[in-house]
C-alpha cells in the first residue's frame, strides 16, 4: 500500500491524474499487484523443494507436493489481497472500471502458472547447483523496472520497445489494464505471446521435474 500511494503521488503531477485514459491510481496498483504477485510466488516456490526436504521421508510426499501447497497459498493470499483493495477504493469513492472481468482473472492466472513453472526451475536447479540461488537474486531485482509497474510501454519510443518487449510479465501486466479499461489499449503487447511464453515455460517445468525430482531430494 506505501509503494503503491508513492508512485501515484510522485506520477501524478506528470500525466494530472490520468495516465492513457486510465486512473492513475489503477494504473499502479494493476502493475504492483501483478509483479509482486508474480515475484512472491517465484520466490516461495523456488525454495520449496530444499525447505521441505524432511517430508519427503513419508513416501505419500513428493517434492510437487509442498510446490503446491506453497503456490496455492500465495494464490489465496493475493485474492485476499485483492478483495482488500477493492472494499478500499469502495470506501475511498473510487469506482474501479473492469470491462472483461474473466480475461483479467485469466491474466492473473497466467502470471501466477508462469511463476510457478520457473521457480519451479530454479527449485530443482538449485538441488544440484545451489550457487542459482545467488543467479535468481540478481534475475528478480529489475523486474520491478522492466515490467510497467511505473510506465507503459505507450511512455517508451517505440524504437527501444525490443529492449523490454521480450518480457512477458509486461505483456500481462498492460493486458490487465487494457481488459480494465479499453481506451487503454494494447499497443505492443501480445495475449498469444503470453500464452506461448507460459505453456512453454509450465511444459519444460513438468519436464524437467519428471526426469529429474528423484535425483534431486536425493542429493
Amino acid at each position: 500500500m506505501i509503494m503503491i500511494t508513492a508512485m501515484v503521488v510522485i506520477r501524478n503531477p506528470f500525466d494530472g491524474g490520468n495516465t492513457h485514459s486510465m486512473p492513475t491510481a489503477f494504473f499502479v496498483v494493476y502493475g504492483v499487484v501483478l509483479v509482486q504477485f508474480f515475484l512472491g510466488a517465484f520466490e516461495k516456490t523456488s525454495n520449496a523443494i530444499q525447505k521441505n526436504k524432511p517430508l519427503y521421508a513419508f513416501r505419500q510426499v513428493q517434492p510437487i507436493s509442498s510446490v503446491l501447497a506453497i503456490s496455492f497459498f500465495e494464490l489465496l493470499n493475493k485474492i485476499v489481497l485483492l478483495a482488500f483493495l477493492a472494499l478500499l477504493a469502495y470506501l475511498f469513492k473510487f469506482a474501479p472500471e473492469v470491462t472483461n472481468p474473466l480475461a483479467l482473472l485469466l491474466i492473473v492466472f497466467k502470471v501466477w502458472v508462469l511463476s510457478v513453472s520457473i521457480g519451479l526451475l530454479f527449485s530443482l536447479s538449485a538441488c544440484f547447483v545451489p550457487e542459482v540461488n545467488k543467479v535468481k537474486a540478481i534475475l528478480t531485482r529489475p523486474m520491478f523496472f522492466i515490467s510497467g509497474i511505473f510506465f507503459s510501454l505507450q511512455d517508451i519510443p517505440r524504437k527501444y520497445w525490443v529492449y523490454v518487449d521480450w518480457n512477458p510479465l509486461l505483456h500481462a501486466v498492460e493486458l490487465a489494464r487494457f481488459y480494465a479499461y479499453p481506451a487503454y489499449g494494447s499497443v505492443g503487447v501480445s495475449a498469444f505471446y503470453l500464452n506461448i511464453t507460459t505453456l512453454t515455460t509450465l511444459t519444460l517445468a513438468l519436464c524437467c521435474y519428471q526426469i529429474s525430482w528423484k535425483q534431486a531430494i536425493s542429493r
